[in-house]
């Protein structure tokens, strides 16, 4: 599946792709909070550092624009000094701002976004929820009528700010009919009605929950969010977007729907990660894949988006890269998700599992000695690996020194692995609690009481094994010996 997917991407020629919509500037300030106003019980948030970035249909054009394609941007600004920054913001990113209309109405809509120890803890929102006047849809409009021939499809970035209107989106659905072109949206809000005559619609789950009043318990519920969601905006297929729980497919009213587990590896930030599945998925459908294997890669560049902070363009690169690093891993690589669900399948039939992890920078012969020994303790090992962020916590900025999809690759290529997942944690706990090995494997540095995840093993019975560890055979030491070799 994962060597399909990658030729298919890399087969994929990119062209214009018309997308419209709410137009954000997100910006972020970052800082610190060490002391209490004087003036009030409050915290005071020292600003250290502010940066710009494209938001609602603009990230999604700036992810159309990564992923190879060439974005034309549509939809509205005010006529202020922001919508400057946004402009220069697109100009930087290669996207053409020249179609962008001025409202004199409405300002350029900001969210400021307020983060301390990498940590969200604020939102501010500077929007004017009315809808365009008609002079500046009919401007748009007339952008959509002159270049819809020349493009692959159309996406739709509906953030519920007023640049959609329903008459503006009859007369968008209409033109795309009438030019035969796919429309994808990115929906919000609770009339779905408004979106007749799209392609597919893409909602999250409280979206679909809101928009078909429907409460989602189970699989059930999604299917009859999806039957509802078929009736009211007659769209011909229905993508919800679950989070950690990945996304579901329904191609038709009367389908079951498919369900895809998420593909994140690390989840640091959900921001954007809409707007990536909306180009990825968007894109892929207009280059002819099926929409099965399109939302496949939708769901691959969503869990590369959410491991960053902020807003992130996700590249075809980015996504083949992680398509390749898959393949390569022999499908070893696993999510938490479907970790556990390997880890339960195998205890059904009888199997042991054993459990070790570290960050496994430079692999060296005292690793692999390790693990071949903590294999010998059960019938399947399965490797947890800290992430490349995890690792940056706990050793330095100067560390890893090989990225996580190089040593998930390596890891991958030992025999005796069975399995591996990468956590972001700064411990395996929650792999751990998730998987439910028999046994813990560590190095005989450790005590028996001082290894992670001790309690929660033998609390259902299992156990910890300690190996001895090869003298003088360390990452550090490594290290060492190659600094002081270049020093000479």
């Amino acid at each position: 599946m994962r060597e399909r997917l990658y030729n298919l991407l890399d087969s994929t020629k990119g062209g214009p792709v018309l997308v419209i919509g709410d137009i954000i500037l997100d910006c972020y300030l970052s800082g610190s909070v060490d002391r209490i106003s004087p003036e009030a019980p409050v915290q005071v948030f020292e600003v250290e550092g502010e940066t710009w970035k494209l938001g609602g249909a603009a990230n999604v054009a700036a992810n159309v624009k990564a992923l190879g394609w060439e974005p034309i941007l549509v939809g509205a600004v005010g006529q202020d000094r922001d919508a400057e920054v946004l402009r220069a913001l697109l100009a930087r990113e290669g996207i053409n701002p020249g179609f962008i209309v001025a409202d004199p109405n409405r300002p350029t809509i900001i969210k400021t976004r307020i983060i301390a120890m990498r940590q969200q803890m604020l939102r501010l929102d500077r929007e004017k929820k009315i809808s365009l006047s008609k002079a500046v849809a009919t401007k748009m409009l007339s952008t959509v009528r002159a270049k819809i021939k020349s493009v692959q499809g159309v996406i739709v970035s509906d953030y519920g700010k007023g640049a959609l209107p329903p008459e503006l989106l009859a007369e968008l659905f209409a033109i795309c009919r009438k030019n035969g072109k796919i429309t994808v949206v990115d929906p919000k809000g609770k009339d779905y009605g408004r979106y007749r005559g799209a392609h597919v619609i893409t909602p999250n789950k409280k979206e679909a929950e809101a928009a078909a009043a429907v409460e989602i318990n189970g699989e059930a519920e999604y299917g009859a969010a999806a039957r509802k969601l078929f009736k009211i905006a007659g769209v011909k297929s229905v993508v919800i977007t679950r989070g950690p729980e990945g996304m579901s497919i329904f191609d038709k009213p009367s389908s079951r729907g498919l369900h895809l587990p998420a593909e994140a590896l690390e989840v640091f930030d959900v921001t954007g990660a809409g707007d990536t599945v909306a180009a990825a998925l968007g894109t892929m459908l207009f280059a002819g894949l099926s929409l099965e294997d399109a939302v496949r890669v939708a769901n691959v560049a969503a869990a590369i988006e959410v491991g960053h902070a902020g807003v992130y363009a996700v590249s075809k690169k980015n996504v083949m890269d992680r398509l390749e690093a898959d393949r390569q891993a022999n499908g070893k690589l696993m999510t938490i998700k479907q970790a556990a669900l390997w880890a339960s399948g195998l205890r059904a039939q009888g199997k042991k599992i054993v459990f070790t992890n570290g960050c496994f920078d430079l692999l060296h012969a005292g690793h692999v000695r390790l693990l071949r020994k903590a294999a010998t303790f059960g019938d399947r090992l399965i490797v947890g690996i800290n992430s490349d962020s995890s690792i940056r916590r706990l050793k330095g900025p100067g560390r890893p020194l090989l990225h996580e999809t190089d040593r998930l690759e390596i890891m991958s290529a030992i025999d005796c692995v069975s399995a591996i997942s990468l956590f972001s944690e700064s411990t395996p706990k929650k792999l751990i609690s998730a998987i439910r090995p028999d046994v813990v494997v560590k190095g005989s540095d450790y005590a028996v009481s001082e290894v992670v995840g001790r309690e929660i093993v033998e609390k259902y019975g299992g156990r910890v094994e300690l190996v001895k560890l090869v003298e003088g055979r360390s990452t550090s030491n490594i290290i060492d010996t190659i600094i002081r070799r270049h020093q000479r």
